[in-house]
């Protein structure tokens, strides 16, 4: 499920603060595993 909120996120269809927050932590580490970790932030 983290992932596909990473793919989302990278896609622009979502932000980070729009991840429930359970699945927050997990989709900040897939996002700094694939280089990405600036994308999560709670702007």
């Amino acid at each position: 499920m983290a992932m596909l909120f990473c793919i989302k996120i990278v896609q622009g269809d979502l932000t980070y603060s729009q991840v429930p927050r359970l699945l927050k932590e997990p989709v900040r580490k897939e996002l700094e595993a694939i280089g990405l970790g600036e994308l999560a932030t709670e702007e």
